[in-house]
C-alpha cells in the first residue's frame, strides 16, 4: 500500500475484496480503550511497508460490512480490545477456530458483537480463513466518550506490532520500515485520517474544565426530576 490514508478508503465499492493476508484494526477510537485494535493498526502502516498480498484495513465498527474481506483474505490477523476478563493492559493471543468464542465472552460493544457474527458467518459459508491471529489487549476505560488509550493500554502497542511483523514475516511478507518523517509541518491542510491520527486527535480534545464528558446536567435535571434547563 502507498501510504496511511489508504485503508481510509478500503471499503470503496469498486475495491476487490480478495486478499492473501488481511490485516484488521477494529474498535472505536470515541471511546478511549475501545480504539486499540484502529490505533494499533495506524501505528503499524505508520511505521511500515508491505508486499502488495497485504492488505491494510481500518474496519472500525464497520461489522456486518466487513464479512467479504474476512472471506475472501487466506490469512487474517485482527487487532482489537478483547474483555478477557483479566486485569487492564493485559496482552493475550487467541488464533483460528478460539476466536469466535472469546469475542463472545463479555462483548464491550456493538462492533464486536457484530464481528464475532463475521466470523460464525464465515465459518458457516466455508471462507474461514485457513491462519487467523487476534492480538488483544484487556481495556481499562472504554466508557470515556472522546477518550484516548489509558496508558496501560497504550504500553501493548509497541508489542502488539511486534507480534504482527513477527507474523507477516514468517508468512512470507515481512515489513520494510518506511523513511523517517521530516519534521516540518505539511503544506497543505490536513486530511481526515490526519485528524484523526492519535497524535492530532489528543491534542485537540478539550480538557475536562472546558467540556465536561457526563452529559449536561440541565437536560438530565429536565429527564429525570422534571426541573427546568
Amino acid at each position: 500500500m502507498s501510504g496511511p490514508t489508504d485503508r481510509r478508503r478500503v471499503l470503496n465499492e469498486e475495491l476487490s475484496t480478495e486478499s492473501d493476508i488481511l490485516v484488521l484494526g477494529i474498535g472505536n477510537i470515541l471511546w478511549a480503550d475501545e480504539g486499540f485494535g484502529v490505533r494499533a493498526l495506524e501505528a503499524l502502516d505508520a511505521a511500515y511497508t508491505f508486499p502488495d498480498e497485504v492488505r491494510l484495513m481500518d474496519g472500525g465498527t464497520q461489522g456486518l460490512y466487513l464479512l467479504p474481506y474476512v472471506q475472501g483474505a487466506r490469512r487474517v490477523i485482527v487487532f482489537d480490545a478483547v474483555d478477557y476478563g483479566l486485569p487492564p493492559g493485559t496482552f493475550k493471543l487467541v488464533r483460528n477456530a478460539d476466536i469466535p468464542a472469546y469475542l463472545g465472552i463479555r462483548k464491550m460493544s456493538l462492533h464486536q458483537s457484530s464481528f464475532q457474527e463475521v466470523l460464525s458467518l464465515a465459518m458457516f459459508s466455508g471462507q474461514f480463513p485457513e491462519d487467523m491471529l487476534l492480538i488483544g489487549v484487556q481495556p481499562e476505560d472504554v466508557s470515556d466518550y472522546g477518550g484516548s488509550l489509558r496508558d496501560s493500554v497504550r504500553a501493548c502497542l509497541p508489542q502488539a506490532i511486534g507480534v504482527a511483523l513477527e507474523t507477516l514475516a514468517s508468512w512470507g511478507c515481512p515489513g520494510t520500515p518506511r523513511p523517517a518523517v521530516p519534521a516540518a509541518a505539511p503544506a497543505g491542510p490536513a486530511d481526515a485520517s490526519d485528524c484523526l491520527s492519535m497524535d492530532a486527535y489528543e491534542a485537540g480534545r478539550p480538557s475536562e474544565d472546558q467540556a465536561w464528558r457526563m452529559g449536561d446536567a440541565r437536560v438530565a435535571n429536565q429527564l429525570f426530576s422534571g426541573g427546568e434547563a
